[in-house]
């Protein structure tokens, strides 16, 4: 069987004093290699909520998450950075780039985190970034790179420690259309050429031409699969 990403019947509730309020509600998904799956929805319809359900930052009130058929979301809290790093990249809405780190050291701090030998570290992060074509900006800084181009970096890190999965917020909502675009491509590359899973969230209209998957999520409910 094909190693694969499924949520299954998930809730979260947060609470606030004596009021309850439900960000998502019984959400079932399943994402595989070579494939994009989009959430989107409304603002304020548990979108994020859920991307960080999947990636295991945050916990379901009920419900599973599993990766290759293993239920993860309930571990011990301990164990969970390692479930991270061993399967998951994240890409950030606002890049998340350290500011004091040119492109090449920020690509290399997910491989740092696994112990890889610092040779090997710089190695792979070139070989990514040349990949992404910012083989001329390796050693800028985060201050001198371009939206796309510090998106770009923020996804050679996502990809450094060779995860199954990417998880991508907003991967566009600080570009342009043109640009956003050449994002969307990029994530397609990732799970076409590079055989990951890729689950993103956005509104933005032009996603929905890269995804094979679209789940519509309304009040923290999937409201159709299409």
């Amino acid at each position: 069987m094909s190693p694969y990403l499924e949520a299954h019947d998930i809730t979260k509730i947060y609470h606030q004093g004596s009021v309850s309020v439900t960000a998502v509600q019984s959400v079932s998904l399943r994402a595989e290699p070579d494939e994009i799956a989009l959430i989107t929805g409304p603002s304020g319809s548990g979108k994020t909520t859920l991307l960080s359900i999947l990636g295991c930052i945050l916990r379901p009130t009920s419900g599973e998450i599993c990766v290759n058929g293993k239920p993860v979301s309930k571990l011990d809290e301990s164990q969970l950075p390692s479930v991270r790093r061993s399967y998951f990249g994240f890409v950030f809405q606002a890049f998340n780039l350290f500011p004091f780190l040119t492109a090449v050291e920020n690509v290399e701090v997910a491989m740092r985190l696994q112990g890889i030998p610092a040779g090997v570290r710089k190695a792979k992060a070139l070989e990514l970034l040349d990949r992404l074509g910012l083989a001329e900006r390796t050693k800028f800084y985060p201050r001198d790179l371009s939206g796309g181009e510090k998106q770009r970096v923020a996804f050679a890190r996502a990809l450094a420690g060779d995860p199954l999965v990417v998880l991508a917020d907003e991967p566009t909502a600080n570009l342009d259309s043109a640009t956003g675009d050449e994002v969307f491509g990029i994530l397609r590359h990732f799970a076409k050429e590079l055989h990951k899973i890729v689950v993103m969230v956005s509104h933005d209209p032009g996603a929905r031409r890269f995804a094979d998957k679209v789940y519509n999520l309304k009040d923290g409910r999937i409201q159709a699969l299409s």
